[in-house]
């Protein structure tokens, strides 16, 4: 056998096995009923008791600012147990004035409890403005919402009654795209985020090994304390915090139900897709890099974590190896065995095109919206474009990473996932009494005795 063809025969074997096992993550969630019971949302809700700091951290986000923040300030739970923070880069004028707009009308309106911080030194990126609102945190748990997130009104009230009831520190929500019409490659793009944070964050919770979302993660503040907040020149903070939190033991709760996710949208162009997942691959690479996750406690935990930061060399892989393959399969003559085996990559594929057709389905009706024959013909001619934009995206990621790049390529957002109005306000849920969480300097979760309860103390042990 010469190199090319072994080259050929490892490439092949290696993509497919990677293909296989990225199908089997993406049903993990199908399996059987206690994963997704074990996922689901409280039936009932505990009295409110936790304090809440909400990041909301913005950069050029005039056009969805003052809607998010309503959509925050309604959330149902008590004001008073809530802190608002927005975080915007001082030379950021046009942002910062519908802010002020904003908080303004919010001050007549007798509500207090959002605040603006600017910052003006460098680096100007979102890890960067979201230490500037750590500093100023009063919250027990701090949260991020993006500056264009649609939350549910009672995902406070939900992440209360995870963390009083099992003593969580982490709590991972689900987050999802919803205009799956917009643009060509939107169907895919939304189905990438449903099975990723319906299905695959569950198998990696349960393996102790989470990258975590962007945005609708609550976390203990004396835990980022301990962490030392985010690192201000990765372009992926949140999956660092992930990894950092799984190597030091923290567990991390994933919770999922359809109703409950934060709606976001797709990016509005293809260079606006390729340059978030060229950001989301160059900060993967630049995690890897780091070396934390060797810190891992377990050989499989480590083997999770380096094939999901090698991600970006999969994608560029195989963007790299379909040409060669459709070249070897059409005009070079091979033995018939070599033949079959470069083949499989292919037939993997269509299996998760299958799949992505069966998402499809789930997602729409999941969220009561309608499909047509024309929603999967398109989903299906787009599914190999996509993967070359994904390929092209790692590419980039690549080549910015060897020539030390680190700028922060942001996505623009047009509001496309939101409806034409403002939801009704909720009703303002009274506290009842001061919070009675208290996370201590030892990370120990303390609770008041209520009636019926005979008082709970848990330790969270850090590695």
């Amino acid at each position: 056998m010469n190199l090319f063809y072994f080259l050929l025969l490892v490439v092949s074997v290696l993509l497919a096995l990677q293909s296989a096992y990225s199908a089997a993550l993406m049903l993990y969630a199908w399996q059987d009923e206690t994963k997704r019971h074990k996922a689901q949302i409280p039936a009932t809700y505990k009295r409110p008791r936790i304090n809440f700091t909400i990041l909301l951290p913005a950069r050029h986000e005039e056009a969805v600012i003052q809607d998010t923040i309503q959509r925050v300030v309604d959330l149902n739970y008590p004001r008073e147990l809530v802190q608002v923070l927005i975080i915007i880069e001082a030379g950021d004028h046009g942002t910062i004035s519908k802010v002020n707009e904003k908080l303004a009308q919010l001050y007549r309106q007798g509500i207090f409890n959002v605040e603006l911080l600017t910052f003006s030194d460098k680096p100007i990126n979102k890890p960067h403005g979201l230490n500037i609102g750590l500093q100023h945190s009063k919250g027990n748990v701090i949260t991020i919402f993006d500056a264009e997130d649609e939350p549910h009104p009672e995902i406070l009230q939900v992440v209360n009654t995870v963390i009083t009831r099992e003593f969580a520190p982490v709590v991972q929500c689900g987050v999802q795209l919803m205009n799956f019409r917009d643009r060509w490659f939107s169907a895919l793009n939304v189905l990438e985020y449903f099975f990723w944070f319906k299905s695959r964050l569950h198998y990696q919770a349960s393996a102790e090994i989470v990258p975590l979302g962007g945005n609708t993660v609550f976390v203990w503040r004396q835990l980022l304390d301990w962490l030392g907040g985010w690192d201000q020149y990765c372009l992926t903070e949140d999956a660092d915090v992930g990894i950092r939190l799984s190597a030091a033991k923290v567990p991390i709760r994933v919770i999922y139900e359809d109703e409950y996710v934060t709606k976001e949208e797709t990016p509005p162009t293809v260079g606006q897709f390729i340059k978030q997942r060229t950001r989301w691959n160059q900060g993967f690479l630049q995690v890897l890099a780091k070396r934390d996750w060797l810190k891992l406690p377990g050989f499989y935990q480590k083997f999770m974590a380096l094939y999901i930061l090698c991600s970006p060399l999969l994608q560029l892989l195989t963007l790299l190896y379909m040409p060669v393959s459709l070249w070897t399969i059409f005009f070079l003559k091979v033995p018939a065995w070599l033949a079959l085996i470069t083949s499989l990559p292919f037939y993997l594929l269509v299996i998760q095109l299958l799949i992505n057709m069966a998402g499809l389905r789930e997602f729409t009706r999941a969220h009561k919206l309608k499909t047509t024959p024309l929603d999967y013909l398109r989903t299906g001619f787009a599914f190999i474009p996509y993967q070359v934009m994904l390929g092209w995206g790692a590419l980039r990621a690549c080549w910015r990473q060897l020539l030390g790049m680190n700028s922060w390529e942001k996505t623009v957002h047009l509001g496309a996932h939101r409806a034409a109005s403002i939801p009704p306000v909720r009703p303002h849920v009274p506290a009842g009494q001061a919070p009675l969480v208290s996370f201590a300097a030892s990370f120990k979760f303390e609770v008041e005795q209520e009636p019926g309860n005979q008082g709970v103390l848990e330790e969270v042990k850090l590695g």
